[in-house]
């Protein structure tokens, strides 16, 4: 839950700075069936704050049972949805609401709406961004979930065969970090990658493909996050003109990148480049 809900505050603040809603706010689930608001911005008190929201309940809890936007223009006189937390809104003093789920994989996520505290109708331009940003954060979270999988399914088997599985893995991590538009979960993706690099240091066995085959790491080269990531594809094979095309490059903007991690790993050849990024701990 943390991980949506560090999400879902993303959200919240790319939804106030887009629409210049009075109020925006928003919050993850927090059981099967119900909804913790956690993430405010424009509020007066704090009558939202922490304030749970069921399914099927209130305009939040609508849009939970629907898996779709719901919003109305006068949430006191609405006939159209519960009024279990007209207390709450009502000190907040909020009329017209939009209440839109974070839905990934056919399962809530989440809920982010925004807020006049006027009996007005919310322009489609609004209603547009708010869905937008709803988008963009599922996209996100579905990311981040195939990067978890991908990682829970990993053997403890440190066999050179089984290696080169960890490194495709971490290949496809760190281009699944590249699609992603929310910082803190592309930030998370490389750490999770770098984890999976790390892991190698601690293979001291020896043997043929093992990543700590070859001695002590020696202090790791500072290459950026796009040299790692050609690195990573060349570290399973992968041509430049493959490598480019899984990271959404040009070919030649791969080989410079490749030229350039290199130079910084004092190496000769592509393969030299691998090995030195492996001892450095850079690549599992």
């Amino acid at each position: 839950m943390g991980d949506d809900v560090g999400a879902v505050r993303a959200a919240v603040l790319t939804l106030h700075r887009t629409t210049g809603l009075p109020m925006v706010f928003g919050g993850a689930l927090s059981g099967q069936d119900r909804l913790r608001i956690t993430e405010l911005v424009g509020n007066t008190t704090d009558s939202l704050n922490g304030l749970v929201v069921r399914q099927g309940n209130g305009l939040g809890g609508k849009a939970m049972a629907m898996g779709r936007p719901a919003w109305v223009s006068n949430y006191p006189c609405s006939a159209a949805i519960s009024h279990d937390y007209d207390k709450p809104v009502g000190r907040e003093g909020l009329l017209s609401i939009l209440a839109v789920p974070i839905v990934v994989r056919r399962r809530v996520r989440g809920v982010i709406y925004g807020a006049l505290r006027e009996p007005l109708g919310l322009a489609d331009r609004v209603v547009g961004a708010a869905v937008q940003v709803a988008r963009d954060l599922e996209q996100d979270l579905a990311v981040h979930d195939r990067a978890d999988e991908a990682l829970a399914q990993l053997p403890p088997d440190t066999s050179a065969a089984r290696w080169e599985e960890v490194r495709a893995v971490h290949a496809e991590l760190r281009a699944l970090a590249e699609q992603v538009d929310d910082l803190p979960t592309r930030d998370r993706l490389r750490r999770a990658s770098l984890r999976l690099a790390a892991a190698g240091l601690d293979e001291s066995d020896g043997s043929a493909g093992s990543p700590g085959a070859g001695g002590a790491a020696p202090h790791p080269a500072m290459l950026s996050p796009r040299e790692l990531d050609v690195l990573s594809y060349v570290a399973i094979g992968c041509t430049n003109a493959e490598a480019a095309e899984r990271l959404g490059l040009l070919p030649e903007t791969v080989k410079s990148y490749l030229r350039s991690a290199m130079r910084k790993l004092d190496s000769h050849t592509r393969l030299e480049a691998v090995t030195a990024a492996r001892r450095a701990g850079l690549l599992p």
